[in-house]
């Protein structure tokens, strides 16, 4: 039998009105995937979850065709920290998040890994891996850890396939975490997939590194800033440095049918998430509508 497929296409939302109002946000936007904080992405501790607001937020999910739900987790953590103090405060934050995300039924957590600052990069990328199998070992739900791959600005880690693949290699249980790709970090950090040949040489080596299978969710964002920069900034979609051309071999690439595929872009007087969606519906072929049942 033929595998149907839909097309998983999303933004990042607030849930400044509730979880529940992120829902029909997206549905609003024509969504048909999410991402959201679970709370305030620049606090630690955050207001225990209260048993109508998840129940609210289920409801409203199952009401609508919005699936899978991803959740980014606090730019805070940083469970690559040689600070002890520091690692062990990110360990928990980040096992709090997990804990959130089970309670809403949400499949995935995206996590951007961590950076070091008195260490190497070696050395963080394995302080990583010892921490996500710390926290895997204390966490008995079924969310998705997601490593995200990073611009490498600063002293941040994960700007390589290979570092990714460096921590998945070194935890215990390789099933329970996969990767998040973000077009714009990928091109600052030095991937030109700006056009055809590029885009085929980095998920060539993609799958070659870590596996294609790996691959749980994708962040649309175009680049401000050129390839190779290091440099993390978003910009609209077409509007960048990568160009709408990126974003037409993501959008008819079958591999990714099944991939929610989330945008991250500015909101500003150039455009906001209707534009950007609109944007990347529009590169969509006729042959991917045809796939894809939609129109």
């Amino acid at each position: 039998m033929k595998k149907e497929h839909r097309l998983l296409l999303g933004a990042h939302l607030s849930i400044a009105d509730g979880f529940d109002d992120s829902i029909q946000q997206a549905m609003s936007l024509g969504c048909t995937t999410l991402q959201i904080f679970t709370k305030s992405n620049r606090q630690w501790h955050a207001k225990a979850l209260e048993a109508t607001e998840v129940k609210a937020f289920l409801a409203a999910q199952k009401q609508s065709s919005i699936a899978p739900v991803v959740a980014h987790a606090s730019y805070l953590i940083n469970i690559g920290s040689a600070d002890q103090a520091l690692r062990s405060k990110s360990i928990d934050a980040l096992l709090l998040e997990l804990e959130r995300c089970s309670a809403l039924s949400i499949a995935y957590l995206v996590l951007h890994p961590g950076s070091h600052t008195k260490t190497d990069e070696m050395l963080c990328l394995a302080i990583v891996a010892d921490s996500i199998n710390q926290v895997l070992a204390r966490y008995t739900g079924n969310t998705m850890l997601l490593l995200e791959s990073m611009a490498g600005q600063g002293s941040t880690i994960c700007y390589t396939l290979e570092q990714l693949a460096s921590i998945l290699k070194k935890l215990t249980n390789k099933k329970r975490v996969g990767i998040c790709i973000d077009t714009c970090h990928v091109f600052a950090a030095g991937y030109d997939i700006s056009n055809f040949e590029g885009y085929q040489a980095f998920w060539q080596a993609y799958d070659n590194i870590l596996g294609i299978g790996t691959l749980k969710a994708i962040h649309l964002n175009d680049s401000k800033k050129p390839c190779g920069s290091r440099v993390d900034r978003h910009e609209h979609i077409g509007q960048g440095m990568l160009g709408k051309e990126t974003f037409k071999l993501i959008m008819n690439d079958s591999r990714f049918f099944d991939v929610p595929k989330i945008l991250e872009t500015p909101l500003d007087d150039r455009g906001d998430f209707a534009s950007n969606l609109k944007t990347l519906k529009g590169l969509l072929s006729k042959e991917t509508k045809t796939a894809l049942n939609c129109s």
